[in-house]
């Protein structure tokens, strides 16, 4: 009984066989057979070698959600020089939500040289260089987000050359955390003082002649500091052409959650807008001398999440490719013997037929001939 259950179990599994046998005598070779595997062979391993290149690859997944946190605080972390002595100048944030200056507690104010060497502006150029090519070609930043370590720093890099030259100018750099709301950090003239009513800062004190804000941009962003990503604004120098000279950028900043293998970080992307004019309260040109960021958060956040192909995906299309290309070379092959054999016919039909049709006539022209003599 046993015996007898497994024959039929074989034999059931026989008859599911969707591979059957062909014959070795059935089997026939020919050169453009040959020719045709050659290429489908080729062709296979090129589109496997490409189909394992793609399965390496990763790509930046991007989501949008409304941003629900209003309570945590935002960190601005800044860099900048300024083309004025240290003493001169005053950095601070104007909150507009509880209409009060922010203090700047965090921000260090060093004596610095506003002119670069040879280095740093090699540095600066091709920090540039690469700002436009972002600008162009936006998916860029895709790759600057899969290469991005916490490790990495693309700050400005020391002074290799020991100058004598006295410092000019001064680096104001380090981080502040203010509320979630839109706001305004500015560097002015004077330092910053506390007032019940209002803003200021004692401007009365500095010659006016002294006014220069030519200024250098190493890093601006908002968050989480990752250094190893480019800013908008980083690079940026501006150079004032008049001493009462306002330079504004006006920001969005849009929170984003960067999910990648290499790192996981809470950052804000932004686009920037710039504006600069010369003050000249006689045209109509009112407003203080100095530099004026004005940042407003987006309402919506970004959630940026690099993806990798799964590996049973991988396999489907290399199987695909396999035998999407066997059983269409199989078909281009078998069309093509098929267009040769109706042309080779029809070449040897042709050839027969104009001996064959004037021995018809020949043969015509004789009996008639007979027959009327």
């Amino acid at each position: 009984m046993r015996r007898l259950n497994r024959k039929k179990t074989l034999s059931l599994v026989k008859e599911l066989d969707a591979f059957p046998k062909v014959p070795e005598s059935y089997v026939e070779t020919s050169a453009s057979g040959g020719t045709v595997s050659l290429i489908a062979f080729t062709t296979m391993a090129l589109l496997t070698i490409m189909e394992f290149s793609v399965y390496q690859d990763t790509w930046m997944k991007y989501e949008y959600e409304v941003d629900k946190d209003f309570s945590s605080k935002l960190r601005i972390n800044i860099d900048i020089t300024v083309a004025m002595k240290c003493q001169y100048v005053g950095a601070d944030v104007l909150d507009l939500a509880e209409t009060m200056v922010a203090s700047a507690d965090g921000l260090v104010y060093e004596p610095a040289v506003f002119d670069l060497s040879p280095q740093q502006k090699e540095w600066q150029r091709m920090l540039q260089l690469i700002q436009s090519r972002l600008q162009e070609e936006h998916s860029l930043q895709d790759v600057i987000f899969k290469s991005a370590f916490k490790s990495a720093s693309t700050a400005l890099p020391p002074r290799e050359d020991d100058s004598s030259q006295s410092p000019d100018a001064c680096r104001i750099h380090g981080h502040l955390y203010v509320n979630k709301v839109a706001g305004n950090f500015h560097i002015t003239v004077g330092k910053a003082i506390p007032h019940p009513r209002g803003h200021a800062h004692l401007a009365a004190l500095v010659n006016h002649e002294s006014y220069n804000f030519s200024h250098r941009i190493d890093h601006l962003s908002f968050g989480e500091l990752v250094p190893a990503i480019i800013n908008p604004l980083d690079g940026t120098e501006k150079i004032a052409i008049d001493h009462n000279q306002m330079f504004q950028y006006f920001i969005t900043v849009v929170p984003t959650k960067l999910h990648t293998y290499k790192i996981s970080a809470d950052t804000h992307q932004f686009s920037v807008t710039e504006r600069e004019r010369i003050i000249n309260h006689a045209a109509g040109s009112h407003g203080v001398s100095g530099i004026f960021m004005k940042y407003d958060l987006s309402s919506l956040m970004v959630t940026v999440t690099e993806e990798h192909m799964p590996f049973w995906q991988f396999f489907v299309r290399l199987c695909g490719i396999v035998g999407g290309i066997f059983s269409t070379t199989g078909m281009l092959h078998g069309i093509g013997k098929f267009i040769v054999e109706i042309i080779c016919c029809r070449f040897r039909l042709g050839s027969y037929k104009p001996v064959n049709s004037f021995r018809f006539l020949l043969r015509m022209a004789t009996q008639t001939t007979t027959y009327l003599f």
